[in-house]
């Protein structure tokens, strides 16, 4: 089973508020489409979405001063930040459903929340039965009810880690801008098996991002027990078909 994630800077324009990328989210539609008609044997216990909140999610997080910590109690954020993501989810979901992928949506803010801690509860009892009948949920960056401070954001790359886990995914894959994490010389590291390795070259986002760039990525996926994959959407068919690209983290 794949846990796949789709860069919000993939598939929107980040400079620009609520822009979608079309061409590379048809790109990216026609990759999943292409290997789940294929019958890989990576799909073969199914595959979960998760998409970033691009120039949906972070430019109304920003705008209401929202993050994964800094939380609000402000009824009209929430709406804002959620149904910028609910948009953003319609375009992801209609370019499956175009091409027979039999995608379904479920909305972290309906379904987790995170307890006094900060720790992120997401019960996937509703997402195991979706895959169990066929179908392809799609999850997204969100905000979410936060215990003592209103309400925070949760970040696709959390989900991604939340949803490997508990589901015990057997390959994980983000799909980003670039084709891997890049070394000092914008090479491409081919493994990653600590953070101290490379926090010299990892940076944020040069965009409005409210989840931590490419730094909280790496830092997210070495806490998996599967190992990850960062590739950028030319090889995502491969990536789907079985191969390693990009970047392995282990």
């Amino acid at each position: 089973m794949i846990v796949l994630k789709l860069g919000g800077s993939v598939i929107t324009d980040k400079e620009r508020a609520e822009t979608l990328d079309g061409e590379a989210l048809d790109r990216a539609a026609d990759a999943v489409a292409a290997a789940l008609e294929s019958t890989s044997e990576s799909l073969a216990e199914g595959l979960v979405v998760v998409h970033g909140g691009g120039s949906f999610g972070h430019h109304n997080a920003s705008e209401h001063g929202v993050t994964t910590t800094a939380g609000t109690r402000d009824a009209t954020a929430v709406h804002d930040v959620h149904g910028a993501m609910k948009t953003l989810n319609a375009f992801v979901l209609s370019r499956l459903l175009e091409r027979e992928v039999p995608a379904v949506p479920v909305h972290p803010f309906s379904a987790g929340h995170r307890d006094g801690e900060g720790d992120l509860q997401l019960p996937t009892g509703q997402i195991t039965t979706l895959l169990e009948e066929g179908f392809v949920p799609a999850l997204h960056g969100d905000v979410i009810g936060h215990a003592g401070r209103g309400a925070t954001i949760v970040s696709g790359d959390e989900l991604v880690v939340e949803l490997a886990t508990s589901l015990e995914a057997d390959r994980v894959g983000l799909c980003s801008t670039v084709p891997g994490v890049l070394d000092a010389d914008d090479a491409v590291i081919e493994r990653i098996d600590s953070y101290a390795a490379v926090e010299s070259v990892l940076g944020g986002s040069e965009a409005t991002d409210v989840t931590g760039g490419m730094a909280a990525k790496v830092r997210a996926l070495l806490a998996l027990e599967a190992n990850a994959s960062i590739f950028g959407l030319d090889e995502l068919g491969g990536f789907l078909e079985g191969a390693e690209p990009g970047t392995t983290i282990e």
